[in-house]
């Protein structure tokens, strides 16, 4: 039989009209990338369409090989619970597909520098001139309750804080996690620095990115002493079309580990020792395919959720 691998891009989802436009666009992009490729993409929860409806049209476009590419930042339980439970699902109902699952973005040289070319946009925006020793640093997180995925914005922080001289970094989160920013915030302009620039490592705009900015623009009012720069999530950025490129080459060609030394399904993490071999199941099932808030919206009847689900 003749091989037809395929490449399905599993994004997160959002309420966000936005940040569903800004997916499809790197959709789009890595579709360029990869002519080789039959490629399609989909949601886990909110927008359309779904993952399963992009594995269904590659199945009948006769793919007998699809690699599934997280579109997520770190491994927290989306890619350790949802994504494979799709994947799996998928597998076994289809035998004679083989179904390869690639690991999530991480941290990545690439992504550094693109972290790195992003805040350096934000500096040559700003109306005055402020040293980088006399400039704090706030990397912002999406935020979960898996303490391995939320210490990767932390080593994140520190490798842009040391690679760029930074007089210093802290780290905040846009929900779920502790700091969330307002209150990362209201600690830094303590530090005494003359700048201030907060970057959300996110992947795309949404609920939580103009939240972010919300604060930031609220520290800012308070604050008119200290230089609040508000600097762009990474968007379509050519070295993250990169990295998506190279997670679909590790995937087929076998060098595809994600790291596990820290995660709470694998080791007793403390204060989530009961969290030990959970069953890989997928938890977006209310919410899978509900639409986003756009103007046309209606209530999902899933707002009691937003603490996991706001995006």
């Amino acid at each position: 039989m003749t091989d037809k691998t395929a490449v399905m891009i599993c994004g997160h989802g959002s309420r966000d009209d936005h940040a569903i436009e800004e997916f499809n666009k790197l959709a789009g992009h890595l579709s360029r990338r990869l002519p080789q490729f039959d490629v399609e993409s989909g949601f886990l929860e909110f927008a359309t369409p779904i993952i399963r409806t992009g594995l269904d049209k590659l199945k009948e476009r006769g793919a007998n090989k699809i690699v599934c590419v997280p579109g997520m930042l770190f491994a927290a339980g989306h890619v350790k619970n949802d994504l494979p439970s799709e994947v799996n699902n998928f597998g076994a109902e289809n035998p004679g597909i083989e179904m390869i699952f690639g690991r999530e973005l991480a941290v990545d040289q690439k992504l550094l520098e693109a972290a790195r070319q992003r805040i350096e946009e934000a500096e040559n925006e700003a109306a005055t001139d402020v040293d980088r020793k006399d400039t704090l640093l706030m990397v912002v997180g999406r935020g979960t309750n898996d303490p391995d995925a939320n210490s990767n914005v932390s080593k994140v922080a520190r490798m842009l804080w040391e690679g760029m001289g930074f007089g210093w970094a802290e780290v905040s989160y846009s929900g779920v996690a502790y700091p969330l920013v307002d209150t990362g915030l209201k600690n830094a302009v303590k530090l005494g620095y003359r700048r201030i620039i907060v970057f959300p490592y996110f992947l795309f705009t949404g609920i939580l990115v103009r939240r972010i900015y919300d604060w930031v623009d609220e520290a800012a009012t308070n604050h008119p002493e200290v230089e609040i720069l508000k600097a762009s999530y990474l968007n379509d950025h050519e070295l993250l079309i990169d990295t998506f490129v190279e997670r679909v080459e590790e995937a087929l060609t076998g060098d595809n580990a994600m790291n596990c030394q820290l995660c709470k399904y694998r080791e007793q993490i403390i204060g989530y020792e009961g969290d030990v071999g959970a069953a890989q199941v997928g938890h977006h099932h209310h919410v899978r395919g509900v639409g986003t808030d756009g103007h046309d919206a209606h209530d999902h009847g899933v707002h009691g959720h937003h603490h996991h689900h706001e995006d």
